[in-house]
């Protein structure tokens, strides 16, 4: 038998090197997170389950939500070997302006209700990171104010088309005097989708404490402490409006929308236009046919109609139908880095999140979006060295497959 003998401490100190220990909590929950499921963790964790399940939820059973990510699940990735990627980059171009790597900070609504910084911590966060980012309409921040507030980000605009046309010239106005280039107009809401995680919440703007509701966010002080130290939360360009969000989509948006309105849209609009909610090629076809510059690729992340289509699984066809000349972005499922090199070897420009984001919200404010984006890109960066392609501009379909 060998010889044993009780190691010196010496010899144990260099083995037990304890991490000092911090004491800011956002610092620490956010060192530990590693992956946007971990964010999800914490959002969880530090957030009132009525504001957590605003983000987390979809509509009815949720079906379309567990299908888009399984899609992601379902691609495999071929390799190619022996290739140079010592320098990667993942930068691409979208409209005419380079972007750090083909990701862009979707709109959300309600972005104050998860933390104060809302829309204005994530656009800073997306303008230190050089990629777009897109202000709902039914955010809680004005177009005025966050274009005053991050004058140097590529922001961009979503759109509703109200049943007051006049409201929505008006709000087009507002969007041009602010400066913004991009209108980001979205169809899939012809009314609100069943969400049913928040009807069982009560979730409102502004907050309407049941009993309920007021003993869970009693278990968030410090998430209590933002709200009552804080301005009121509203729907900043919709100021007059309120309820659970398919009250306001009941108020605000058009059943009667047709592609008569994007035609509309398109002639006022006099910069770059991106249709959002396309689910199908021929609606592709025909509002690209309208002059549009492009589409986004969206069941609206599985909020408005359950057993929808998985857009992941049309992109290709989308992409060999419109070409390589117009601008295809997709949303609905994207978690990790290696979801948006799927979409962009699918054939997409770009990749939209807006619940991986917000995770980071929930858990840190501005602090936690700039950790979901350090984790989207590092795990992009990786995987593209790992696919043995040196830039995004060479992610093609030779390296993306279906496994069923």
């Amino acid at each position: 038998m060998d010889d044993r003998q009780l190691p010196k401490w010496s010899e144990l100190r260099e083995l037990l090197q304890f991490r000092p220990l911090d004491l800011d909590p956002v610092r620490r929950r956010l060192a530990r997170s590693f992956t946007i499921s971990d964010l999800r963790d914490s959002a969880r964790k530090t957030t009132p389950k009525s504001v957590f399940n605003y983000t987390d939820g979809a509509a009815e059973d949720e079906v379309t939500l567990a299908r888009c990510r399984q899609a992601y699940r379902d691609v495999e990735f071929i390799p190619s070997v022996l290739r140079d990627v010592s320098d990667p980059d993942p930068s691409t171009e979208l409209f005419g302006r380079r972007v750090d790597f083909p990701l862009v900070l979707a709109p959300t609504g309600y972005s104050r209700m998860m933390h104060n910084d809302g829309e204005k911590g994530v656009a800073r966060v997306a303008a230190r990171h050089n990629l777009p980012y897109t202000l709902s309409t039914v955010g809680t921040t004005t177009v005025e104010d966050l274009a005053q507030a991050v004058p140097e980000g590529n922001n961009w605009f979503q759109l509703y088309i109200a049943k007051d046309r006049k409201n929505t010239e008006g709000l087009i106005r507002r969007v041009l005097d602010s400066g913004y280039e991009v209108l980001m107009v979205t169809v899939d809401t012809q009314v609100g989708g069943a969400r049913v995680r928040e009807l069982r919440d009560g979730l409102t703007i502004p907050p309407s404490l049941s009993a309920k509701t007021f003993a869970d966010m009693a278990l968030h002080p410090s998430w209590w402490f933002d709200k009552l130290t804080t301005p009121p939360i509203e729907f900043a360009s919709l100021r007059g409006f309120g309820g659970t969000s398919a009250d306001v989509a009941d108020q605000i948006f058009d059943p009667g929308l047709t592609f008569d309105d994007i035609a509309w849209l398109r002639e006022v609009w006099p910069h770059r236009l991106l249709v959002k909610g396309i689910q199908n090629v021929a609606d592709a076809e025909r509002v690209v046919g309208l002059g549009c510059d492009g589409v986004v690729l969206s069941n609206h992340g599985g909020r408005q109609l359950d057993r929808s289509p998985t857009v992941l699984r049309i992109l290709p066809e989308v992409r060999e139908r419109l070409g390589d000349e117009l601008t295809i972005l997709i949303d609905s499922g994207v978690m990790s880095g290696s979801d948006v090199l799927a979409a962009v070897g699918l054939g997409a420009d770009a990749a939209m999140v807006g619940r991986a984001y917000l995770y980071g919200l929930m858990a840190g404010g501005e602090r936690g979006v700039e950790r979901a984006v350090e984790i989207l890109r590092g795990q992009y960066v990786r995987s593209m060295q790992l696919l043995g392609v040196k830039s995004t501009a060479g992610a093609s379909r030779d390296h993306v497959a279906f496994t069923r």
